[in-house]
């Protein structure tokens, strides 16, 4: 297909990428590329879907990559797989020869592997530059489920379903294929229902995930969901009082730069000092100003406060609770700043997986969740924005019937954004500027 062809393809059937902020695909996709990277690192601790995916759709997935590629007029694609996932490996290994573009990089057991910013380092050399987009050095990447999506656009489905990982404190753990707008609480019920009396909902990862409620709904980025004892350090750690959160700083942080010597960010080269912000904190406001400016660019992904700290304090949630300070008041982070390109040691400043998962106190829970395509709902509320971009436009009306895979809502051609599909065959039962309601046999009908 042509670039132009299948940016408008994406864009129509709904494909972003699935998981983190959801970019939309079509909008990643350009001819100034010469590598496109299918992100296969999944690094944090629990989550196993897209490891799982590529060994069940390994053709199709290698096929959508190598569509990618001939489109953007890249020189290659690259499979980046971590060296422990040896069932996908070998899946890997039994299609790649029938794609002369692609190519397999096995990488470590690392947190945060995933993080593309590190990603493209680990596979490439490069350094995408602070507030930079990956196409500034040449690469596009994409995770796994955003490439079936291609492939499933391709033959002319659209995205209406998504996997997710349920795992934690379930009977069963399991990964689910579920349409988008299904309740948290029936894949838990799926998952064999909670083992704890008392369950906290993450969705998401245990380091950069949130706490939501089981009513919520899945939506086009829901990757996993943890079910956790209310008491769990991971649960309390998210559950932190900010202003305590300052004032255990001001109290207490020794500025002994464990927090900055393992940031992730920090080690690829960027201008993120979590000690120098906690520093700063500490002393009321007054110090080197420039700190703040460089925080801009933490990708929040919390081995600071759940790894490295020594006495237990957040960086993380002070340096997010700066950066929404700053958005509100309109304060951009800084441009033209160039990355330290060979910062001292860095290689061993990467922290295992498996020892984060065990300091996390959740390695009991690191067990196999068996892909299940097997789910069913007899009801979905599709929320309207699911994603980075603009919300959808509903395009259906209460009372209207329609087909899995029909448009229910359409993104303005000049936004940024994908339209929104039916996720089930049903009636549209309720419709308004957040979401859309589907059921299969509305009450009297």
């Amino acid at each position: 297909m042509k670039l132009n062809d299948i940016k408008a393809l994406l864009r129509s059937m709904g494909v972003v990428g699935a998981g983190g902020a959801g970019f939309p695909t079509y909008a990643k996709l350009s001819d100034k590329a010469d590598t496109v990277i299918l992100n296969c690192a999944e690094c944090e601790p629990l989550l196993k879907l897209h490891r799982q995916v590529l060994e069940e759709y390994t053709y199709e997935i290698l096929s959508a990559l190598a569509e990618i590629v001939n489109a953007c007029g890249a020189q290659h694609g690259i499979v980046a797989v971590k060296s422990h996932y040896k069932a996908t490996l070998s899946a890997l290994q039994g299609e790649i020869d029938e794609f002369p573009s692609l190519s397999i990089c096995t990488l470590s057991s690392v947190y945060p592997a995933g993080d593309e910013i590190i990603l493209i380092k680990e596979v490439t050399g490069k350094t995408v530059a602070p507030g930079a987009l990956p196409i500034s050095e040449g690469v596009i990447v994409c995770n796994v489920e955003s490439v079936y999506n291609v492939y499933r656009a391709i033959n002319g489905h659209a995205v209406t379903d998504k996997y997710v990982t349920v795992a934690g404190e379930v009977k069963n753990p399991v990964t689910l294929l579920v349409p988008l707008g299904t309740k948290i609480s029936q894949l838990i019920r799926a998952a064999g229902g909670a083992t704890t009396d008392d369950p906290e909902y993450i969705s998401g990862g245990p380091m950069m995930g949130r706490i939501v409620n089981p009513n919520d709904t899945v939506t086009k980025t829901t990757n996993a969901i943890l079910v956790l004892p209310s008491d769990h350090s991971v649960i309390l750690h998210k559950k932190r009082n900010f202003k305590i959160n300052i004032r255990r700083t001001m109290s207490v942080c020794c500025q002994c730069r464990t927090c900055t010597e393992l940031c992730s960010r920090h080690v690829a080269g960027y201008p993120v000092e979590p000690h120098a912000v906690m520093r700063l904190l500490s002393n009321g406001g007054k110090g080197d100003m420039s700190v703040v400016a460089g925080a801009m660019f933490c990708s929040g992904c919390g081995l600071c406060e759940a790894y490295s700290c020594p006495q237990g304090l957040s960086p993380r949630a002070v340096i997010e609770e700066m950066k929404a300070a700053a958005k509100a008041n309109g304060i951009k982070p800084p441009s033209g700043i160039a990355p330290e390109l060979n910062v001292k040691d860095a290689d061993l400043k990467r922290v295992s997986v498996e020892r984060l998962t065990a300091r996390l106190g959740l390695t009991k829970y690191n067990v196999p969740a068996p892909i299940n395509e097997d789910f069913s709902t007899g009801a979905v509320k599709i929320l309207l924005l699911q994603h980075i971009g603009a919300p959808a436009i509903p395009c259906v009306a209460v009372g209207d019937t329609v087909k899995k895979g029909d448009v229910i809502a359409k993104v303005k051609e000049s936004a940024l954004g994908a339209d929104i599909h039916a996720s089930i065959d049903g009636r549209i039962t309720s419709v308004n500027q957040k979401f859309i309601r589907i059921t299969k046999n509305p009450k009297g009908n």
